[in-house]
């Protein structure tokens, strides 16, 4: 047995706006937005009396998605510490883009900021790390030549 696709991410934000603004501003789609709880919710979830607004985003190629959730019931539980440096245990995701310095300043429009420094591998990518909201970490790749 082997898994057919990964379909999407999902990331826990406090600021469902301000999460949705800034993968907007990084060139993410809004897909669509909905409301979601019931026992089906709280079963999946092994939490009860579970209340969330999810917002999901797609890639402009259409084939990768993020699910944006914010919870209302039960809160969500922040992660320590909450500006956590990149060593932390964790989800991390690396977005391809094609100006970096134009999506950087993009981003710091919405809250981002680089956690370290822009730089260079070889020849071929320039990188960078950016914190968002509530302390999201994404990885910015821009391919030279």
């Amino acid at each position: 047995m082997a898994i057919r696709r990964m379909d999407h991410v999902s990331v826990v934000v406090d600021d469902l706006e301000a999460a949705t603004a800034f993968f907007t501003a990084l060139g993410m789609e809004l897909e669509g937005e909905a409301p979601i709880e019931g026992p089906s919710v709280d079963r999946l979830s092994g939490l009860d009396g579970v209340r969330v607004d999810i917002a999901m985003m797609r890639t402009p190629d259409g084939h990768g998605r993020l699910e944006l959730t914010r919870f209302h019931s039960p809160q969500a539980v922040s992660a320590e510490p909450a500006n956590a440096p990149a060593n932390t245990l964790g989800l991390r995701s690396v977005f391809a883009v094609d100006d970096l310095d134009a999506t950087l300043a993009g981003l710091r429009a919405h809250g981002g900021h680089p956690i370290g420094e822009v730089v260079q591998y070889q020849d071929s990518h320039r990188l960078c790390s950016v914190r968002g909201p509530a302390g999201i970490i994404v990885a910015l790749a821009e391919q030279l030549g």
